[in-house]
C-alpha cells in the first residue's frame, strides 16, 4: 500500500518543499543556487529539469540524492522526510554524465559493485546482474572493461549498475551529453522505453530542450535558482508562463513584439504569409524580409514587423507546404491566427490576459 500524506492523497515519489541552497562566494558574497523550489514527481513519472548552465538543476538533483544539504526546506521520498539521511538510505540511484565506471573492473564487476557493498548474497547478485544486463541488452558485454565499450554501451552499464539496487527513484544528470548527435537521438528513445518498462520514477537533468521535450512526461523549467514553470511539454511550449520560458523553449524561440505595456508573443511556425491564414480572427502585419534560410525542408524567414507594435526583428518558420514566393528586400503581408497570440507584462515578463489587436 502506498504511503499517504496528511491530506490523504497518494504520496509523491519525490517532493521538494521550499528548497533553498546558499553557497558562500568570493568576498563574503552569497550565491543562492536554489531559491525556494517547490516541485514534485509522481510515481512512475519521467520529470525533466530543464534550464541553462548554472540555473540550479544539478544542485536540486544532488540535494534530492542527499549529496548536498539544503540551507532551508525539506525533501520527501515516497512521502517520507529524508533530510539528514545519507544517500544510501534514500533508495535513489544516480547516473552521472561521466558514468563513473571503474576502468579496471569488468562490466560484470561494475554492475556487481553496489550489491557487494550492501552484502547481497552471491546467488542473488548473479540473478540481479543477469536480469539487468538482459533488460538493457548488454549480456554479451559482461566480460569487457569500460575502455572497450562505446559511449552508448557505457551508459547502459551505468544504468544497469543503478538498476540492480532497485531504487525508488532514478536521478539522471545529463547522461547523454558525451554522445554524438545521432547516438543521443537513438539513446533518448531507448531511455524512454526503458523507463516505461521498469516504471520507476525518474528525474532527468538537461540543458537541451529537445531532450527535455522528447523525454519528459512533465518538464520543470529553472532559471537562476528559481522554478519558472512545470507542465507537460505541450503546456510549456504552447502556454509559457513568462518570457523566459517563451524564449528558452523553442527553436527558433517565440517572437516577442512590444505593444504599449505588453509584449505580444507568437511562435515562428504561426507567422505565415497572409494568404495561408484563414481570415477569421487573424492579425496581419507587413514583414520586411532581410534573409531566408533553408533548413530541413523548412524556410526560416528573418525580417522586421512594425504594425502590431514597436518595430521588431522576428522569425517565421515556413513548412515545405507553404510555397509562397519570397525574396530578401521585399515586404510581404504575413499573419498570425488570433488564438496563437500570447501576452506578457512588458516590465516583469509574466503572462497576462489577452487583449484585442485589430487584424
Amino acid at each position: 500500500m502506498r504511503r499517504r500524506d496528511e491530506a490523504g492523497t497518494a504520496a509523491k515519489a519525490v517532493e521538494a518543499r521550499g528548497l533553498v541552497k546558499v553557497y558562500e562566494g568570493r568576498r563574503d558574497r552569497q550565491v543562492r543556487a536554489l531559491d525556494g523550489i517547490d516541485v514534485s514527481s509522481n510515481q512512475g513519472e519521467y520529470l525533466v529539469l530543464l534550464g541553462p548552465s548554472g540555473c540550479g538543476k544539478t544542485t536540486l538533483l544532488r540535494t534530492i540524492a542527499g549529496l548536498e544539504r539544503p540551507t532551508e526546506g525539506e525533501v520527501y521520498i515516497g512521502g517520507q522526510l529524508v533530510n539528514g539521511l545519507p544517500p544510501r538510505i534514500r533508495r535513489v540511484a544516480m547516473v552521472l554524465q561521466s558514468y563513473a565506471l571503474y576502468p579496471h573492473k569488468t562490466v560484470h564487476s561494475n554492475i556487481e559493485f553496489p550489491l557487494k557493498a550492501e552484502n547481497v548474497p552471491r546467488h542473488l547478485r548473479e540473478r540481479k546482474i543477469r536480469w539487468a544486463a538482459d533488460l538493457l541488452g548488454i549480456p554479451d558485454l559482461l566480460g569487457r572493461r569500460p575502455r572497450q565499450l562505446s559511449g552508448g554501451e557505457r551508459q547502459r552499464v551505468a544504468l544497469a549498475r543503478a538498476l540492480v539496487r532497485e531504487p525508488a527513484v532514478f536521478l539522471l544528470d545529463e547522461p547523454l551529453s558525451g554522445l554524438d548527435a545521432k547516438l543521443r537521438a537513438t539513446t533518448r528513445d531507448e531511455l524512454k522505453r526503458f523507463q516505461r518498462q521498469i516504471g520507476t520514477a525518474t528525474i532527468y537533468v538537461t540543458h537541451d530542450q529537445e531532450e527535455a521535450m522528447g523525454l519528459g512526461d512533465r518538464v520543470a523549467v529553472l532559471d537562476a535558482g528559481r522554478l519558472r514553470q512545470v507542465g507537460t511539454p505541450r503546456d510549456i511550449y504552447d502556454e509559457p508562463a513568462d518570457t523566459f520560458v517563451a524564449t528558452f523553449v523553442g527553436s527558433p524561440p517565440m517572437n516577442l513584439v512590444q505593444r504599449a505595456n505588453r509584449l505580444v508573443g507568437f511562435r515562428p511556425e504561426h507567422l505565415l504569409p497572409a494568404e495561408n491564414v484563414a481570415y477569421d480572427s487573424r492579425v496581419t502585419m507587413p514583414l520586411r524580409i532581410e534573409r531566408i534560410e533553408y533548413l530541413s525542408g523548412d524556410r526560416h524567414v528573418y525580417g522586421t514587423v512594425t504594425k502590431i507594435g514597436t518595430e521588431t526583428r522576428v522569425i517565421a518558420r515556413l513548412p515545405a507546404t507553404v510555397v509562397t514566393p519570397l525574396a530578401p528586400g521585399e515586404t510581404h503581408e504575413f499573419a498570425v491566427p488570433g488564438d496563437r497570440l500570447r501576452f506578457f507584462d512588458a516590465e516583469y515578463g509574466i503572462r497576462t490576459a489577452p487583449v484585442r489587436i485589430g487584424g
